[in-house]
């Protein structure tokens, strides 16, 4: 009885604030649209981080070796220039202009190296070799910047260089990979929510009963998303991914609520057909007590990436679990007051929608429940397997259009030098010079090792040192650390660079103990160690939160493990889709596509768990409580993972970077699939476990006699 009376006063609560929310529906109004001006603008000022090795953790070796040449030779990036078609005096007329771009700090080539001082022919044949190409002319210019690797200033820089000479000077290198992607993301992230709202409303406008109405729904969740955006000033800046999927993201797990509501209010209507503002309080109250316990799961989901090593998981899930609660506060509060607004309107556009009548599905599906078992029995080893052994790449070059600058450059270091990634060893200066030159001849021993340019090697055996250039001293050794620059014939994230860098650690730590190897190579082989870890505690603390969450919602013990079990099935299939089509992800689809697709569409599950349990708890039997749970769910959950995929899979055809292309389409398929796996595996596991189910849940009316049909 006190139990019974506490529900009696929640749903009193509730029932109030839907009646404030109607009553102060124009005031809500009018704050909500003076909010956009605040957020809109914060967020356009919002910085962006497109550096994605950033988000690797700060106490890793090559990520104190980047601090280290910073702060000790002023070094925080640089980029290694292929220069085609210019004599050595026009190089050297682009040297000087170099130099005189702000952040630039210095440029290294060979004519650089062969001072006046230095007669051509002393300087060592390899390094000559490796730095000019005689068949096409070309040569190669390290030029380093005084900023990190993805400062604002060091992008201004790589475009300000790029304008100087007209592609004669192809830049490679993060910080040029970087710019490239700022560049497509500035073209493409408005259109990323324009053709996500689009085909949201296209599908909305066909499954629902109004035209108009989708459109004040993208309106309400449009407001939700700038409140969010806008908000990420906290962080000081986002990542280019989360910039990319937050608004795509949030519009497709929260269209849910909205839909939600809109059928609670029809609802409603028939119970009070005089008073639609009674029927609109009274839609609140039961999408507040409705929508809470389904959003936690989403938000658990989101959250569960704040346990990644990889910052960008905390980036993208910290933002994506505040965007879900301004969903559900705009559902409750923005949305019913632009129902109540334009109800006119919305009664003049109202249509019959196209979704036909399922009701013979939920017959169709109890009638042959052991045929989804069998299916789900024989499928699940195979995707299981499949999802355990699909192939990544860590190498973002490879993967952007080949009219990019930066891959161009790549390409041109491939096809004319036969080199891929170039490395940074920080030694010590009290290195003698012996040791260190043996330490450089046993790295160009190395397999795919093309150069090892420090100052030893550049002097030789026969360069006295005082004959060296002084600014060429200064930027290989500062008088505590030298710095050599390692050419690599290998790929970055590729295997065979990942034992170059293991083997060149090894040979620097016999001769320094405190010696570091740092550049894009070695911080992309931490990312494969740190995100391959990463993969294994997203997917336990999200199952773990929400089985939990599950357990406290439903009263539940079997039902969590069931309703878990039969969206990681789902998940098992969209990820173990690409080993058997040969398809290559990026390394974070495997990391943030399970936790998501588990948080998003566990919502599915849980509506039809709901009314399986409303009918049981009513006296149904078995067979009649799992019919009419999934005929009622049915055509909700079908008008939410249509708009869910609607909104990724748009984005995915459209964008051009493939981490973001290839997460959309992934999370579209998994839409998709999660519907199938809860319109068919789920009712057949209530079929199959109906009894375990009554017995370890609350709410369930069971009877022995009827358990079995």
């Amino acid at each position: 009885m006190p139990q019974e009376n506490k529900k009696k006063e929640r749903v009193k609560k509730m029932i109030k604030f839907g009646k404030w929310v109607v009553k102060f529906r124009i005031p809500i109004l009018i704050l909500s649209f003076l909010l956009l001006i605040p957020t809109g603008i914060i967020y356009m000022n919002t910085r962006i981080n497109y550096d994605i090795l950033s988000y690797l953790p700060g106490d890793i070796e090559t990520m104190k070796g980047q601090d280290i040449l910073l702060d000790e030779f002023g070094t925080g990036a640089f980029s290694v220039a292929v220069i085609d078609g210019m004599q050595e005096k026009e190089i050297s007329q682009l040297e000087d202009k170099l130099k005189e771009i702000d952040h630039v700090k210095d440029v290294l080539w060979y004519g650089a190296l062969a001072d006046i001082s230095i007669p051509m022919d002393m300087l060592p044949d390899d390094l000559k070799d490796s730095l000019q190409n005689a068949d096409t002319g070309s040569q190669l210019m390290i030029i380093t910047f005084d900023t990190s690797m993805s400062a604002d200033e060091t992008l201004d820089a790589i475009e300000e260089i790029r304008g100087l000479t007209n592609e004669q000077c192809l830049l490679s290198g993060m910080s040029a990979v970087v710019t490239d992607i700022k560049k497509i993301c500035n073209s493409e992230v408005i259109m990323y929510v324009v053709i996500a709202a689009g085909l949201s409303a296209l599908v909305l406008a066909l499954t629902m009963d109004s035209f108009l109405l989708p459109f004040i729904f993208l309106l309400s969740i449009g407001m939700a998303i700038v409140y969010n955006l806008g908000t990420n000033f906290i962080a000081g800046e986002i990542s280019f991914v989360t910039q990319a999927l937050a608004a795509v993201l949030q519009l497709a797990v929260t269209m849910d609520y909205s839909i939600f509501l809109w059928h609670s209010y029809l609802e409603n209507q028939e119970r009070y057909p005089d008073d639609k503002k009674r029927a609109m309080s009274h839609a609140i109250s039961q999408t507040l007590t409705s929508v809470v316990g389904s959003s936690i799961t989403t938000i658990a989901g989101f959250l569960a990436m704040c346990f990644m090593t990889f910052t960008l998981g905390m980036d993208l899930g910290i933002v994506m679990a505040k965007g879900v609660v301004f969903g559900v506060v705009g559902c409750v509060t923005i949305l019913p007051a632009m129902i109540l607004a334009m109800d006119k309107w919305i009664e003049k556009t109202r249509h019959k929608a196209i979704i036909p009548d399922l009701g013979r599905i939920g017959g169709f599906v109890t009638k042959h429940y052991w045929i989804f078992i069998i299916l789900f029995l024989v499928i699940i080893g195979p995707a299981f397997y499949g999802q355990n052994h699909n192939q990544v790449y860590y190498d973002l070059v490879g993967t952007l259009p080949d009219n990019l600058e930066s891959v161009k450059a790549g390409n041109a270091l491939e096809n004319d030098f036969d080199m891929g990634a170039t490395h940074v060893i920080l030694a010590s200066s009290e290195l003698n010079s012996k040791d260190a030159r043996n330490m450089e001849n046993e790295i160009s021993d190395v397999d795919g090792v093309k150069l090892a340019l420090g100052l030893d090697s550049v002097m030789g055996p026969t360069v006295p040192k005082d004959m060296i250039p002084d600014d060429i001293k200064e930027m290989l050794d500062n008088g505590k650390y030298q710095m050599i620059y390692v050419m690599s014939e290998y790929k970055t994230g590729s295997d065979e660079v990942n034992a170059q860098c293991d083997a060149i650690r090894d040979i620097i730590k016999k001769y320094d103990d405190s010696a570091m190897l740092i550049g894009e190579a070695p911080c992309t082989e931490d990312l494969i160690t740190i995100t391959n870890t990463d993969f294994n505690t997203v997917n336990a603390v999200s199952i773990i939160l929400i089985f939990i969450i599950i357990a406290f919602v439903l009263k539940s013990i079997s039902l969590p493990v069931i309703l878990v079990m039969v969206i990681e099935f789902a998940i098992f299939i969209n990820m173990g889709i690409p080993h058997y089509t040969g398809t290559v992800l990026p390394f974070i689809a495997s990391i943030v596509i399970g936790t998501i697709q588990l948080g998003a569409t566990v919502d599915y599950a849980i509506l039809m768990t709901n009314k399986y349990k409303r009918a049981r708890n009513h006296g149904a039997e078995k067979r009649d409580a799992v019919r009419t749970a999934l005929d009622s769910s049915l055509q909700s959950v079908i008008v939410s993972a249509l708009s869910f995929f609607a909104a990724t899979f748009g984005v995915g055809i459209y964008s051009s970077i493939d981490m973001i292309s290839s997460l959309c389409m992934l999370l579209a398929r998994g839409a998709l699939i999660s519907l199938v796996v809860v319109a068919f595996i789920l009712p057949a596991m209530f079929m199959v476990f109906d009894k375990l189910i009554c017995a370890t849940s609350a709410g369930f009316r069971y009877k022995k006699d009827a358990s079995v049909q």
